[in-house]
C-alpha cells in the first residue's frame, strides 16, 4: 500500500498521558508518510485515543465513532482505528467491533507501539485486526513521536498502576507499575531541551512511586538528575498520590532551580470513612501533615487537587469533612467531580449508591467554594510582574497566553515569534483562575 501524500486524522480523550501517546501514534503514522489533519473527512485513516475513566467519556467517543458510518461507507478506502484504555477493558474490543462494524483496527493500551505492524495486517486485506493483549512487563523505548504541544514536552517516567483505588479502571487497563530507566528518561529530556521546549512535564499515573520496580532509584533522585540538565526550562510532574509523597521528594522541589512551584495532590474526599472505602491509604490528617510539609519547606507553594462527590455512602457530615478540608488547605485549583460507577471496580458493586440531585447539590457548592478560593488568590496577582512561559495563542480572546510557575494562566498581547519565549508580563486584571496582564519585557 503506498501510504504518500495521505492523511491521518486523531481525536484524543482524556489525561495528559492519553495526550502523549497519542504524540507517539503520530510519529508511528508520519512515519508511514501520512500527514496529519484535523478534519475528519479529508483524512485517510481516523485513529480514536480512547479514556473510560468516566461513562461521558465513553459515550461521547462511541458517539463520534458512530457518526463515521456514512464517511465509511462512501469512502471505502477510509481505515478507522479505536484504542486506548476503553479498548482495553476486558472483552469490550470485540463489542465494540459487533456494535461498529465498519471499523478495522482495535488496539489496547499494551499494544500501541504496534500500531505499525497492526497497520500493516490491515493492509493484507484482513476484515478486523484486534491486538488487545493483558500486559507486558517490558517498556518499548524508542516508538517516534510527533511532538503536538510546543513548548510544553511530555514525558513519560512510569507506567501502570499498583494502587487499585475501588472507583478506578486505571488498574486494570493500564497494568502493574513498570518504571523506565534513569538513561532513558534524562536522554528524552535532554532531546527536548536540544530542540528548544521550554517545559518538561512527566508523567505517570503514580510518578511518586517511580523506581520501586528497579530498586536504586526513587523519583526524588530522577528529579533531582533532570533539574541538572544545562538549559533555561521549567519541570512539572504529575500525578503523586498523597500515600507516596516523601519529605525527600519535597526537599528535591525546594532544592531545585528548574522545578515548579507548583503540585498536583489529589485529595478525593476529606472524609476518613469515604478514604477508607476508596482504598486510598492515608486519613484527612495524613493529607494535612503533607501540606503543612510542603509549605515549611515552600510557603508559596501552590497545591491543585482532585475531588470526588457522591461516591457510595457518602453523607452529608462526609460531604462537610471534604468542604472544611478545602477551606483549610486553600487550594490554588481543584478539578472537581460526580462519582460515576465504573464496570469492573468494586465501588460499582457497592450498596448506597447516591442520588443525582444529592450528587449534584454537593459537587456545585464545593465549585462555589472552590471558586471563591480562586478568585481571592488571582486578586494578589494585581499589579506584579510575573515571568510567564508562552505557549500558545487563543483566537478567541486574541492574546497569547502561557502560565506562571505556580500553574496560573496569564493572557497579554504580544508579537509574533513570541510562543516559547519567557516573558514577564504585569497584571493589570484578575478573574477566577485567569490573568490579563502587559508584556514588560522579553526573555530567553
Amino acid at each position: 500500500m503506498d501510504y504518500c501524500n495521505k492523511k491521518y486524522c486523531l481525536i484524543t480523550y482524556g489525561c495528559q498521558m492519553n495526550l502523549h501517546e497519542s504524540e507517539k501514534l503520530g510519529g508511528i503514522l508520519s512515519e508511514f508518510g501520512y500527514t496529519e489533519t484535523k478534519d475528519v473527512k479529508s483524512a485517510d485513516i481516523v485513529v480514536f485515543n480512547t479514556c473510560c475513566i468516566r461513562e461521558n467519556a465513553e459515550k461521547k467517543a462511541e458517539g463520534n465513532i458512530g457518526a463515521l458510518k456514512s464517511l465509511k461507507r462512501n469512502k471505502k478506502d477510509l481505515i478507522i482505528a479505536v484504542g486506548g484504555c476503553m479498548t482495553q477493558q476486558k472483552g469490550y474490543a470485540e463489542k465494540l467491533v459487533e456494535k461498529f462494524p465498519f471499523i478495522d483496527i482495535v488496539f489496547g493500551t499494551h499494544n500501541l507501539e504496534d500500531f505499525k505492524e497492526l497497520l500493516l495486517r490491515k493492509s493484507e486485506n484482513v476484515k478486523h485486526v484486534i491486538s488487545v493483549s493483558e500486559g507486558d512487563s517490558r517498556i518499548k523505548e524508542g516508538t517516534p513521536k510527533m511532538r503536538s504541544s510546543f513548548p510544553n514536552g511530555w514525558v513519560n517516567v512510569n507506567y501502570g498502576c499498583n494502587n487499585f483505588c475501588t472507583y478506578c479502571i486505571v488498574p486494570y487497563v493500564r497494568g502493574r507499575e513498570k518504571s523506565r530507566s534513569v538513561d532513558s528518561v534524562i536522554s528524552e529530556c535532554k532531546e527536548l531541551i536540544d530542540n528548544g521546549y521550554k517545559e518538561i512535564t512527566l508523567l505517570g499515573q503514580n510518578v511518586n512511586s517511580y523506581g520501586r520496580d528497579l530498586g536504586d532509584v526513587d523519583f526524588a533522585d530522577l528529579l533531582g538528575k533532570v533539574s541538572e540538565l544545562d538549559g533555561k526550562f521549567r519541570l512539572r510532574f504529575m500525578t503523586n498520590h498523597p500515600k507516596d509523597l516523601s519529605e525527600k521528594l519535597i526537599r528535591a522541589i525546594c532544592e531545585s532551580d528548574k522545578t515548579c512551584r507548583s503540585i498536583h495532590l489529589p485529595l478525593q474526599s476529606g472524609s476518613n470513612r469515604i478514604l477508607k472505602l476508596m482504598n486510598r491509604h492515608y486519613t484527612r490528617e495524613d493529607y494535612l501533615r503533607e501540606v503543612e510539609l510542603l509549605r515549611k519547606y515552600m510557603p508559596d507553594i501552590a497545591i491543585t487537587t482532585d475531588i470526588m462527590v457522591g461516591f457510595p455512602t457518602e453523607t452529608d457530615e462526609d460531604f462537610m469533612d471534604t468542604l472544611s478540608l478545602v477551606k483549610k488547605v486553600k487550594f490554588a485549583g481543584a478539578f472537581t467531580f460526580v462519582y460515576s460507577p465504573r464496570g469492573g471496580t468494586p465501588a460499582a458493586k457497592m450498596e448506597g449508591q447516591i442520588p443525582e440531585e444529592i450528587s449534584k447539590r454537593r459537587i456545585m457548592e464545593l465549585i462555589d467554594c472552590q471558586n471563591a478560593e480562586n478568585r481571592r488568590q488571582s486578586k494578589e496577582y494585581l499589579n506584579k510582574t510575573i515571568e510567564v512561559l508562552c505557549e500558545g495563542f487563543d483566537k478567541k480572546k486574541n492574546k497569547f497566553l502561557g502560565r506562571d510557575t505556580y500553574g496560573r494562566m496569564a493572557y497579554f498581547s504580544g508579537v509574533e515569534g513570541l510562543i516559547g519565549k519567557f516573558v514577564n508580563v504585569k497584571i493589570t486584571k484578575t478573574g477566577g483562575m485567569s490573568l490579563l496582564g502587559e508584556i514588560v519585557d522579553i526573555g530567553e
